[in-house]
């Protein structure tokens, strides 16, 4: 069998995604969690000030993402749910928890280095684009 049969076979063979689908339901997981956050606040900027309550929020929803990663249940819900959970803080919580559970038999020295395997590049671009951002506001004075 050559490589283009094989491809064709291959591509008749794989499961069609249905992109309209995974859309809307990405948008109403991300929004959905977008409300959970908010009420979250809500409730504690009750008790601290904005700031204070913003870092607790995230604080919290990080958490609860870690847990649920840590349980096993993040693959499950990750493959339901799509980008409506990747996209989110949530994502970045679920990249760490997994590569330390990844590598939590190689050692304290292993976890430190493999952290931020999968998360690292999101920080890194984050933060440059930040700076070359800020540069050009700096420049043209806006």
């Amino acid at each position: 069998m050559n490589n283009r049969r094989y491809q064709k076979i291959v591509e008749e063979m794989t499961p069609k995604e249905n992109r309209l689908s995974s859309m809307i339901i990405a948008f109403l997981v991300g929004g959905l969690i977008g409300v959970i956050g908010l009420l979250i606040y809500n409730y504690i900027h009750k008790f601290y000030d904005e700031e204070l309550s913003v870092s607790f929020m995230l604080l919290i929803l990080i958490v609860i993402t870690a847990l649920i990663t840590v349980l096993g249940k993040a693959d499950t819900l990750f493959s339901k749910f799509k980008c409506g959970l990747i996209i989110p803080i949530t994502g970045f919580a679920h990249s760490i928890a997994a590569c330390i559970i990844d590598y939590k038999k190689e050692g304290l020295l292993n976890i430190g280095s493999n952290t931020f395997k999968l998360a690292g590049s999101v920080l890194l671009y984050g933060i440059v684009s930040a700076i070359i951002l800020t540069m050009i506001k700096v420049i043209l004075n806006v």
